[in-house]
């Protein structure tokens, strides 16, 4: 029997620091888990420059705060995972990793700096199954006019890309936010949902719920259907809403109920609630929020689907922007009064609040909402939304990215601006939006670390962590960037040089871990929806391939499972996106410092 896929597991455990050959930095000698690495030693010095003047600002774009992403994959083969950045008005960068922590800016030679001027999101896919990774970039923007098409630059296997997003049928030119690749109709090649964002003000809508069902042609969000290489428009036909109230900041994909068919979560800011899409398995979706969950956040903005508590069922985790002080509670926060909550409730927006929300999956085909009871519902101007094991204990932990290069709501700049004065002074001619920026607070923030207490609930280690340097970040991803067994983390900073963190578990605690590679050999290359369950003493861990994650970003395209003290794991399942099944049952003598083992399915 012929089967689609082959497996390549590269168990790598450090029992005996075999797997620590390769010319590695000296540890410092601090006792952070994450060290920041500087930009001299790194050569990576990206910065995402946003500079508001009188033509482009704000005031004429209201996501103009919003940031960049990041995506890190093995884009060149050689077993080292390489860096993509975004820029909204600057150039893309791309960073060949040359090993030992030092990278390559090789933008210019690739050719993929972009040639849009706000660029947004980015994902790493093999979209042609050539078993090299491509780059998808979304671009958005408030110019009048201006091209906004997004770009697919394809991977020519010597060190160069091409754009092909017109060929390829995605140059989608919406305010796109990101895309996410991933096989929904089980038909063995990726298809693509491109998340949009709206250029409409907020105060022109009403609470009309109507308007849900009313699609934008440019600005909804779209599912596109692989077609034999060329993405066709699937939206309507599938059940997705494509209308202007949909201001979509974040996308998840992942099996939620355990039936082998991936299903979708979407992030809305402002007064649209967001959707949870049920895979019906024939094509198409149905929003099922309001009988599957309670509550969400209110401006929902990045998103993770993770398995928090290890009982096999994902969960959800979104980013708003609750302060977790009083003071900046105080003034940069207002809630909406009960005349307002009502009227959404009343046209079907849903319970909405603004707080983070870990969405508890309860393996029935509901959630139950605990961010609160989990200590993780307060973090401040909150994007990126990461759940990964930091530590190697096998159980997930969560990393926010935090800040807002202007306070946009802070309540005295709101009172000043709405005061007769400065009305009296727009309608005489007299605004100069200079002026009215220069008002604006600006107040970078720490990003917060979360450790998993392995009882739903998580202790604030931030500083412990070491991820408490104030900043404006925004898009993170992570990857083991230096192949010692750990996940390294990368965030991409508003008018701030990106932040390049050196994960030391491995190199302080020899927690143990399990590596694995992913790969088929139809046109899914990575195996992307495939789930991975490993059994260690009693205790189960899932991880679903699926990159895209987060806020505008791409993780690794590889699953890595920290086992803590355990030095072997007894099994192994794995369900790939055809259904098809696979069950290892593993040795009980120790593993070996470094096993590779190939099975072909």
């Amino acid at each position: 029997m012929r089967y689609r896929y082959f497996l390549f597991l590269f168990l790598a455990y450090s029992l005996l620091n075999i797997s620590c050959k390769q010319n590695k930095a000296e540890p410092d000698p601090k006792n952070d888990v994450f060290q920041l690495v500087s930009s001299s030693s790194t050569g990576i010095t990206f910065n995402n420059k946003v500079v508001d003047d009188g033509e482009f600002n704000v005031f004429n774009y209201r996501n103009f705060y919003n940031g960049a992403g990041v995506a890190i994959g093995d884009v060149n083969n050689d077993g080292k995972p390489d860096i993509f950045f975004t820029s909204n008005q600057g150039e893309n960068k791309l960073y060949i990793n040359k090993g030992n922590w030092k990278f390559e800016d090789v933008t210019a030679r690739a050719g993929v700096k972009g040639y849009k001027r706000w660029h947004t999101g980015v994902t790493m896919v093999d979209i042609n199954g050539d078993g090299w990774l491509d780059i998808y970039v979304s671009n958005s923007g408030g110019m009048k006019n201006a091209d906004r098409a997004n770009e697919l630059y394809i991977n020519q296997k010597d060190g160069t890309f091409k754009e092909e997003a017109v060929q390829y049928g995605l140059a989608d030119k919406g305010l796109s936010t990101q895309a996410i690749f991933f096989d929904y109709d089980h038909d063995g090649d990726l298809d693509c949902f491109v998340l949009n964002n709206s250029y409409r003000p907020i105060g022109s809508f009403g609470y009309n719920r109507d308007l849900r069902d009313v699609r934008d042609p440019q600005n909804g969000d779209r599912l596109y259907r692989n077609d034999n290489g060329k993405f066709v428009d699937v939206s309507e036909q599938a059940g997705i809403y494509g209308s202007e109230i949909g201001f979509g900041l974040g996308v998840e994909a992942g099996d939620l109920f355990n039936s082998g068919w991936d299903d979708m979560y979407i992030s809305n800011d402002f007064f649209e609630h967001d959707y949870l899409y049920q895979n019906l398995h024939n094509g198409k979706f149905k929003e099922i929020s309001d009988n599957a969950i309670g509550h969400m956040s209110l401006s929902s903005m990045g998103s993770d689907m993770a398995d928090v508590n290890n009982d096999g069922f994902l969960d959800v985790f979104t980013t708003d922007m609750l302060p977790e002080n009083d003071y900046r509670l105080k003034t940069t926060t207002k809630f909406d009064e009960y005349d307002v909550y009502n009227a959404k409730l009343k046209n079907s927006f849903h319970h909405q609040f603004t707080k983070n929300c870990l969405q508890l999956n309860n393996g029935d085909g509901t959630f139950s909402e605990i961010a609160d009871l989990a200590g993780i519902n307060a973090t401040d101007w909150s994007w990126g939304a990461l759940c990964f094991d930091f530590n190697n204990d096998g159980w997930k932990d969560i990393f926010v990215s935090n800040g807002i290069s202007r306070d946009l709501t802070n309540q005295d700049f709101l009172a000043y601006f709405g005061s007769d004065e400065v009305m009296d002074e727009v309608r005489n001619g007299g605004f100069k939006s200079k002026n009215f920026l220069n008002k604006m607070p600006k107040t970078p923030i720490s990003n917060y670390g979360f450790i998993n207490q392995k009882n739903l609930q998580f202790k604030n280690a931030t500083e412990q962590l070491g991820l408490s340097l104030p900043s404006f970040s925004n898009g993170a991803a992570y990857g083991d960037l230096d192949g010692d067994g750990d996940l390294d983390l990368v965030v991409n900073n508003e008018n701030g040089e990106a932040f390049i963190y050196r994960n030391m578990t491995s190199e302080r605690n020899h927690a143990h871990y399990l590596k694995i590679n992913l790969k088929g050999n139809g046109m899914n290359t990575f195996g992307i929806g495939a789930k991975v369950t490993i059994y260690t003493n009693g205790i189960q861990q899932l991880l679903e391939q699926m990159p895209t994650r987060g806020f505008e970003s791409s993780i690794e395209p590889v699953l890595n499972f920290g086992t803590g003290t355990f030095t072997k794991v007894d099994s192994l399942r794995i369900v790939w996106p055809d259904l098809k099944k696979m069950l290892i049952r593993c040795s009980n003598r120790l593993m070996p410092a470094v096993l590779n083992h190939t099975i072909k399915m």
